[in-house]
């Protein structure tokens, strides 16, 4: 049997009728149905590639708007966590320095996938027709399966523990069922 009273004291610090953390949840989920919606079309229809003249030039800037939605899923993420209470036995050095350190791991996983995959591998080329010659291997896809997510994850982690945030430690898990559920439908 599971003990759930930590769990709920641990929410209890979480206003989840705050504006700004609904703004957050929305960011985070709509990140990933933008992406996956707007790929498929343009694998269904190559309405980007004709539109921007070829599917480097598409794909290129999808990838750039999705740099720009995450930015903007990463400030609303931070502003909601800063509008919520923190856990105070959290705020000390221990909590943050774990943080930084699940933070510095999940960097590692995010750049290392980029830098394996190159801005097409990384920003869904495969739907515009820009195929990679085969399918990566190495690390971090040698350690872990979609280690961009899983990477992306950490970060929010070790942020939300950086800042001894409850509110951040929810939308962690936000993040982690919208990626969950992006893998399902991407596989």
């Amino acid at each position: 049997q599971v003990d759930v009273a930590a769990m709920v004291q641990l929410f209890g610090y979480v206003d989840v009728t705050d504006t700004g953390f609904i703004v957050a949840v929305l960011s985070i989920a709509f990140n990933p149905l933008f992406w996956n919606v707007v790929a498929r079309w343009e694998h269904k229809t190559r309405a980007l590639s004709q539109v921007f003249g070829s599917p480097h030039a598409a794909c290129y800037c999808l990838g750039t708007v999705i740099l720009v939605l995450n930015c903007v899923r990463s400030h609303c993420f931070t502003e909601a966590m800063k509008s919520q209470p923190k856990l105070e036995g959290w705020d000390c050095n221990w909590t943050y320095y774990s943080g930084l350190a699940i933070s510095a791991v999940g960097t590692l996983f995010v750049i290392s996938s980029f830098l394996a995959l190159g801005f097409t591998g990384t920003f869904l080329g495969d739907y515009f027709g820009i195929l990679m010659e085969e399918k990566v291997t190495s690390f971090p896809f040698s350690v872990l399966d979609n280690p961009m997510y899983w990477g992306s994850t950490a970060i929010y982690l070790g942020w939300s523990l950086m800042h001894a945030s409850p509110a951040g430690l929810l939308l962690t898990a936000v993040v982690a069922i919208s990626y969950t559920i992006a893998v399902l439908y991407e596989g």
